[in-house]
């Protein structure tokens, strides 16, 4: 909590004198859970910060891709997809390693290196001499940005438990999915001045100025007496409990199965409003316009999940969701692929991902208080590994229309429902106490 002159008070001000474990890390004194390190509004900030360099390395160059398959003369135009897919691939795997990690080592010195290195590759993609090595660099971003994801939802989870998880989880996402609707407007505007490489180098400086944040004010969320030991035996433990326990193992899967449409209309954007509706030189606006509907979603979602619960909220949303993207495909068989028609109904869709997004995050996490390190690992593989599987097969699937991915979603809306189900013993909707 903080004092009335917005300054921290001893229990959460970082504090360099503080003892130090026998790793020499800062014993920083974190808050009891439920109370937030520091003022709500900063907390927030901070932790879609830390969030949001994922979301910036993904959509900050997409108005580039079309520059550099040029650059390195790509023949098979599906081959810009991999800048993308090459950065989520790196960003899955590592967060099972990641996660214990934070668990023994606390959230900080995590933090630490995986911003360095996320700053070194932003600033070494402008170098890259073939696509091949820029592919290899992306991998090792996504390798760094996998632990600035598994700390800030640790964090939150340190601090907030249940349906106040959820709203803050929310207001954090609501803040993140304002980065969708500025980074093609941030990677047209480079463009503007320079070429497709400093699409790059942005994510270098802004990572610089994101560890002198978490430096300055974040104080440790996990203490010395809450850490796990760090061996082979306790990892498997901690993931046992992770697929073993039903929730958080079913909108695990479920999370990874849905996420892949959204991951398969950020790979195949650019191509969609550039080839089918030649809006090119307005890309970035259009695919802003849909991020701001996905960030609505999310606000409207912590506005209402502690009064309607967030199996409600979350099951029906996903719903919705499968219904429009097959009238929007069964429109697009009758009529063609038409504007005016296709983006409204296709802002709308993704606009459920705010409904559900976050409410199956929580879902997953709240059973895992006691490992939310290892647990937010585990969910970050599945929503992004899994997910940038699924995200490929459908936009592998774009040959010039529209037809194979609108179905695609839908698919994958309908597979993630199916999981839903399982795991709820197919009575959803069902409203508990804190859930």
């Amino acid at each position: 909590m903080t004092r009335s002159d917005n300054k921290p008070d001893d229990k959460t001000r970082p504090r360099h004198g503080a003892n130090e474990d026998n790793l020499g890390h800062k014993d920083n004194k974190a808050p009891l859970t439920g109370n937030l390190p520091m003022a709500q509004w900063e907390f927030v900030g901070l932790m879609a910060a830390l969030m949001a360099l994922n979301a910036l390395a993904i959509d900050t160059m997409l108005p580039a891709l079309d520059d550099i398959s040029r650059h390195f003369t790509l023949q098979n135009p599906n081959a810009q997809q991999w800048i993308i897919f090459a950065y989520i691939l790196g960003f899955g795997v590592p967060q099972l390693i990641v996660g214990p990690l934070s668990d023994r080592f606390g959230r900080r010195v995590i933090l630490r290196i995986s911003l360095g290195f996320y700053s070194l590759c932003g600033f070494a993609c402008m170098f890259a001499p073939s696509f091949g090595a820029l592919l290899a660099i992306r991998l090792v971003q996504g390798i760094a940005a996998s632990g600035t994801r598994v700390s800030a939802v640790a964090i939150v989870r340190d601090v907030v438990k249940g349906r106040n998880m959820a709203r803050i989880m929310s207001l954090i996402m609501t803040i993140f999915m304002i980065v969708p609707i500025i980074a093609p407007l941030l990677g047209q505007g480079v463009l503007m001045i320079s070429d497709w490489r400093w699409t790059f180098g942005i994510l270098g400086v802004l990572s610089v100025l994101t560890y002198i944040w978490t430096e300055w004010r974040l104080p440790e969320t996990l203490p010395i007496s809450r850490r796990n030991p760090l061996n082979t035996g306790h990892i498997a433990r901690a993931y046992k409990t992770i697929l073993t326990h039903p929730v958080s193992r079913g909108y695990m899967i479920a999370s990874g199965i849905v996420y892949g449409a959204l991951f398969a209309f950020i790979a195949s954007s650019e191509q969609i409003f550039r080839e089918i509706f030649g809006k090119e030189h307005t890309f970035a606006f259009w695919f802003s316009a849909i991020a701001l509907a996905l960030s609505c979603g999310t606000f409207s979602n912590s506005k209402i999940v502690e009064t309607y619960g967030m199996r409600r909220i979350s099951h029906t949303a996903l719903i919705v969701f499968i219904l429009l993207s097959l009238m929007n495909y069964m429109l697009t068989l009758a009529i063609g692929p038409t504007l005016i028609i296709f983006f409204p109904l296709f802002a709308v869709t993704f606009a459920c991902f705010g409904m559900f997004g976050t409410n199956f995050s929580a879902l997953a996490m709240e059973p895992l208080g006691k490992i939310s390190g290892t647990g937010s690992a585990a969910y970050g593989f599945a929503t992004t590994t899994f997910a940038s599987v699924f995200g490929w097969i459908v936009a592998s699937q774009y040959d010039g229309r529209l037809n194979g991915v609108l179905l695609g979603y839908a698919a994958l809306g309908a597979l993630s429902l199916t999981v839903v189900i399982i795991t709820e013993k197919g009575k959803l909707f069902r409203l508990t106490p804190d859930r």
